[in-house]
């Protein structure tokens, strides 16, 4: 993203004092305004003369991955890390070969980032999975994305939609004063109309807002009449001076707006805004008693984290607090979004596992699980941050510059369901382990199958809207299967309680329930193999028990087809048998057709007698 500006949140950058000199004292005093299209000139001037060492390559790969530059990040570290041992300077070089697909050589740098930072949780995170990149390619697709019609050639980003109003952030101003980090306009924030079709139009500048410095992002409060949005400590004509660079630098602070009318008024600063370091980027819950924002503020695990401050009942607020390690790492994370239960989180991060630049995650933060990668295509191996959603519209935003420049993009979700069955002892209740669970879909197509776990649980992710079936099945339980109702999203819970197998047997055969086929078919259907695994749960308590296994035909059709095909039937399930374990001298199958009819009622058997005459018989030969 070249808009770092809002991700560091002007963190004053650290150099290698030692390294500085004479020569790079130009290219420092930019790098140090974060003015980088103009350092990355003097540095390379300083190649082009013969003046560069270590420091000037790694100067100028960083001010080139602060532009998201990746072509050229990617030449000057490798010439930096020829020599530096520097371990950001390895993770940087990693997330831009990332970036350029380039997964294998990312390895390597991360490799040598971990030996040199071993402690840093991103190091423990990739010795831990240095190979994630397969697994979050695999992902179940959650969103289609689109490019929105409100962007334009200069950066657009921090979309969020309240009621039928779009605010976003913008440098679209062409008129004013170019920034030297990214060559662009200052930062305006902006509003737009969501027409119902989902077409945004009319898009103008909140000029009660804004400033001629850099302004937003912004959030505003579920009943409209509040607004908090970042802008520069120029505001409150607060800045820090740098006697050697010649420059002042602002910090980054929230401000807070109530509405008054069609204006916004009461522009105050929030109290826990400080000199020393940004706050950025804000998020309000819906029921307005917490504000998230990412900040360099003391005790942050890394470079800019994501902080929360309770907002009091009569407006003063509480202090902040870090999310924790959940959430930040010793990268950055930024652009929180608190979404309409109060509790899903989703931030941008560099530091979690990820494909390459800033991606999207996704927290819930009130049972303590880790933070999830939302997947392509909400995440690229570019910059993509500033994930908003509106639950009522089911619409949502993402920020990337995937397409090389800061984009705002439309997310659609894809209705998904999340379906939970827990397999038990149909008679006492008991949790069943490692049971096999099948989901298929309406047309009995298999979509996956999992053991059941420790407790008894398989979880599956389907489409909306449609039915499923579920099949479990277990060594000493009938098989069966549960029907999965349409569901709009709403989690299924399915109880799958799997009966006690309790065969009937006799001294000459056992006895079990019809073994169907598919009518003029003679192969096993999943309803016949869960009976026939009732009979290979016998002959595994009775190691000497040899089956024959006769199969017979009603009287319809000829004497030889129906015999044939009883035949055929009774040898299939002699197969099925074998493949569950049985050895094959202890099974055998013999097709009778219609010459041993259980009702002998010739040329006037009724559906009942048919059926009756239509059957499997296990007799004991042994």
């Amino acid at each position: 993203m070249k808009n770092l500006y809002i991700v560091l949140s002007f963190v004053v950058l650290s150099l290698t004092v030692s390294a500085q000199n004479k020569n790079t004292k130009a290219a420092d005093k930019l790098f140090n305004r974060f003015e980088y299209v103009d350092a990355s000139e003097e540095y390379l001037k300083l190649i082009d003369n013969g003046k560069a060492d270590a420091y000037v390559y790694k100067q100028l790969a960083d001010s080139y991955y602060n532009m998201f530059n990746v072509t050229e990040a990617l030449k000057w570290y490798s010439k930096a890390t020829e020599t530096n041992q520097d371990a950001e300077t390895y993770f940087k070089y990693a997330q831009m070969l990332k970036s350029n697909l380039k997964y294998e050589d990312a390895n390597k740098q991360m490799q040598k980032f971990a030996a040199v930072a071993p402690n840093d949780s991103r190091a423990k995170a990739f010795k831990e999975n240095p190979n994630y990149v397969p697994s979050l390619l695999d992902r179940t697709k959650l969103y289609n994305v689109k490019p929105s019609d409100i962007s334009t050639e200069k950066s657009d980003f921090g979309a969020v939609l309240y009621d039928n109003n779009l605010y976003f952030t913008s440098a679209r101003n062409g008129a004013r004063k170019t920034y030297g980090w990214t060559d662009e306009p200052f930062l305006d924030i902006y509003k737009a109309d969501y027409n119902a079709d989902g077409t945004i139009t009319n898009a103008s500048s909140v000029t009660d807002l804004n400033s001629k410095w850099h302004d937003g992002p912004i959030t505003i409060s579920a009943d409209g009449s509040t607004a908090y949005f970042a802008s520069e400590s120029y505001k409150e004509k607060i800045a820090e001076k740098d006697k050697k660079a010649n420059a002042k630098y602002s910090q980054i602070y929230l401000f807070k707006a109530v509405k008054n009318g069609d204006k916004w008024a009461e522009i105050t600063s929030l109290p826990f805004n400080d000199k020393t370091f940004s706050n950025s980027n804000p998020s309000l819950s819906r029921d307005g008693k917490t504000l998230y924002f990412s900040s360099n503020r003391p005790l942050s695990v890394g470079g800019t984290d994501i902080w929360k401050v309770a907002i009091n009942a009569d407006g003063t607020y509480g202090t902040p607090q870090n999310l924790g390690k959940t959430v930040n790492t010793e990268g950055n994370e930024t652009f929180p979004f608190i979404a309409d239960d109060n509790k899903t989180l989703y931030f941008a991060s560099s530091g979690q596992p990820g494909f390459g630049g800033l991606d999207v995650y996704q927290i819930d933060l009130s049972n303590g699980a880790e933070a999830n990668n939302l997947g392509k295509p909400v995440n690229t191996e570019k910059d993509d941050f500033a994930f908003t959603f509106n639950e009522n519209k089911k619409v949502g935003f993402l920020s990337s510059n995937r397409n090389g420049n800061d984009d705002i993009f439309a997310v659609s979700p894809i209705c998904g369901v999340d379906v939970q069955i827990v397999v038990k002892d149909a008679k006492t209740a008991a949790i069943l382990t490692n049971a096999s669970v099948s989901i298929l879909d309406d047309k009995k197509n298999v979509i996956a199958t999992e053991m059941s776990n420790a407790k008894g649980e398989v979880n599956y992710s389907v489409a909306c809207d449609r039915p499923y079936l579920v099949q479990a099945s277990k060594d000493g339980y009938e098989g069966s299967t549960f029907a999965v109702a349409k569901s709009n999203g709403q989690k299924v819970n399915l109880d799958a309680s799997l009966q006690p197998i309790d065969v009937i047997v006799t001294e000459t055969e056992i006895i079990l329930k019809p073994i169907y086929f598919e009518f003029d078919k003679s192969n096993i259907t999943q309803e016949g193999a869960f009976e026939l695994d009732k009979l290979v749960q016998v002959m595994k308590n009775n190691q000497n028990l040899v089956i024959l296994a006769k199969s017979h035909t009603d009287n319809r059709g000829s004497d030889q087809y129906n015999l044939s095909l009883s035949d055929r039937r009774a040898k299939s399930i002699g197969h099925y048998i074998v493949s569950k374990g049985i050895a094959a001298d202890r099974i055998s199958g013999k097709g009778m057709g219609e010459l041993e009819p259980k009702v002998d009622c010739g040329k006037d058997c009724n559906e009942e007698q048919h059926a009756l005459n239509r059957r499997s018989e296990f007799l004991i030969v042994k």
